[in-house]
């Protein structure tokens, strides 16, 4: 569910687990599973003849720590690759994105993607109080990109 594929906590994760008043003392850690499950609801979503499907990728998932960030190139001296990499990149979140849309386009499912529904990056609340500090600004464009 939710903390698989490297995922990691949101503004939503921590709030629902503060209170079991929140949430009707539900968490999103299992939900549908749609993280398991998507191949399976993308046939579904097939059979019953929808033409489009909005969903929303999570930030924490694509970035756990809520931010990426340039290093240089770890290769050995003399090969002449040096350049400067993006770190902090979920990789299996990536894949699992893709792998979404691609089945979406396979059955004709045009794909609607949400880029932010309310779940922050914990670690960036954290780090300087979220949505409320103007370090949120780069912080999203990096995301978003």
């Amino acid at each position: 569910g939710a903390y698989a594929g490297g995922r990691g906590l949101s503004i939503w994760d921590t709030w629902c687990a503060q209170s079991s008043e929140h949430c009707n003392g539900n968490t999103g850690d299992v939900s549908d599973d749609h993280y398991h499950l998507w191949r399976d609801d993308v046939e579904l979503m097939s059979e019953l003849g929808l033409k489009a499907y909005r969903f929303s990728i999570s930030w924490s998932r694509i970035l756990p720590n809520g931010t990426a960030y340039y290093a240089s190139d770890d290769t050995e001296e003399g090969e002449g690759n040096n350049s400067a990499r993006i770190k902090g990149i979920n990789e299996e979140g990536i894949d699992f994105y893709n792998g979404i849309i691609d089945a979406l386009i396979e059955h004709n499912i045009e794909p609607f993607v949400t880029l932010y529904h309310w779940d922050l990056p914990q670690a960036l609340e954290d780090r300087y109080g979220g949505w409320a500090n103007k370090s949120i600004i780069e912080d999203f464009g990096d995301y978003a990109r």
